[in-house]
């Protein structure tokens, strides 16, 4: 067993890949040891394939699989890498654990006496306080928490009736995806490049498109209304279209062979704030695609408490049928958009890395 104190990583989703970069590069600077572990699978390479582009020089331990979108599929995969954990963790001596929400990561870790550090941003699927609409994820991982940090947006309330004390929770004033994006220099040849090889005629408007995560436990089903308005956005605009899948690509190739998809891993914010329009299905990337300036449309099935934050601020439009999908993306189709109310918000990374080393 290796005796060195470890602070351990479990990174299960896309956006913990840049949202935990910044923060274990500062503590490598301080000396710190940290253990990072991921999950892979058929149908979701999405996860390693970051992975490979932000930490290149990092060594990641791939341990158990992505269960797909049925019930039974998720508990197996969870049940199977549960026990893989427990078994890959006896070879390490680890201090604490921090992550976004994991499941299978918090239960092993406090089934093991290992102090628990989550970071979460969406603990319900509502931007109210209704707790019929509380995330899997949060009820399997809060209430099993030493602490829990939280952008400013969602109340403390939330996490109080989730059994944490007033003490456990540690609220910050930014919305998750300026932790990696603040200090970001776009580069516009680098996304020229990337349209470029999709697109002949580069003088059009670019519009990217990125489904919702309808295989992820939060999402009901698959709504159709992004899927039906495309044919009609691409007659109205006469845009070139970029697809971002969120799994398999293949069906939108056929669907929308009008369409373009990106089949590589790149760093998609430079695509993103050289793009005319964005409308997405997801919570981050929407997040990203507004704080960089570009007119953003919401196709989510849901309203989370940062997605209300921007909306309301005129940093994003949600929509609810194809009707509205097609009225706003042709009003907004190239338009600028005020980033003014993000400048209130603060990124005190010291204060961060000073919580987790007290836990």
């Amino acid at each position: 067993m290796d005796n060195t104190p470890y602070i351990w990583f479990d990174i299960e989703i896309p956006k913990s890949v840049l949202f935990f970069k910044p923060i274990i590069d500062a503590l490598e600077a301080k000396g710190e040891r940290v253990l990072i572990t991921a999950r892979s699978g058929e149908g979701y390479s999405e996860l390693q394939e970051l992975l490979e582009l932000y930490y290149p020089k990092q060594k990641i331990y791939y341990i158990g699989n992505f269960g797909g979108a049925s019930k039974k599929g998720k508990l197996l995969a969870s049940n199977e890498r549960q026990l893989a954990l427990i078994m890959f963790l006896e070879n390490f001596h680890i201090t604490k654990l921090v992550t976004l929400c994991s499941v299978d990561a918090t239960r092993v870790a406090f089934g093991l006496g290992i102090k628990v550090i989550n970071f979460y941003d969406i603990p319900l699927s509502d931007h109210n306080e209704n707790f019929k609409k509380a995330l899997p994820q949060a009820k399997l991982t809060i209430p099993l928490s030493e602490k829990v940090f939280k952008p400013f947006v969602v109340p403390d309330n939330i996490f109080k009736r989730f059994s944490l004390e007033d003490d456990q929770i540690i609220s910050y004033n930014f919305i998750d995806p300026l932790i990696w994006l603040e200090d970001l220099e776009i580069d516009a040849k680098y996304a020229h490049e990337v349209i470029q090889s999709h697109f002949q005629d580069t003088s059009k408007p670019l519009i990217i498109i990125r489904e919702e995560e309808y295989k992820a436990s939060y999402v009901d089903k698959k709504y159709p209304i992004l899927y039906e308005a495309l044919p009609e956005i691409y007659k109205a605009s006469q845009a070139n279209i970029l697809i971002v899948p969120r799994y398999e690509s293949e069906y939108l190739k056929e669907e929308f062979p009008f369409a373009k998809v990106l089949e590589y891993k790149c760093e998609i914010q430079h695509l993103l704030a050289c793009c005319d329009l964005f409308i997405g299905g997801g919570g981050t990337i929407n997040t990203e695609s507004c704080f960089l300036g570009t007119p953003t449309i919401s196709t989510r099935s849901f309203i989370s408490h940062y997605d209300k934050y921007q909306i309301d601020h005129g940093l994003m439009v949600w929509v609810e049928t194809k009707e509205e999908l097609l009225e706003q993306t042709l009003a907004l189709l190239g338009t600028q958009i005020d980033t003014t109310p993000i400048e209130t918000m603060h990124i005190n990374l010291a204060s961060i890395i000073k919580e987790i080393l007290q836990i």
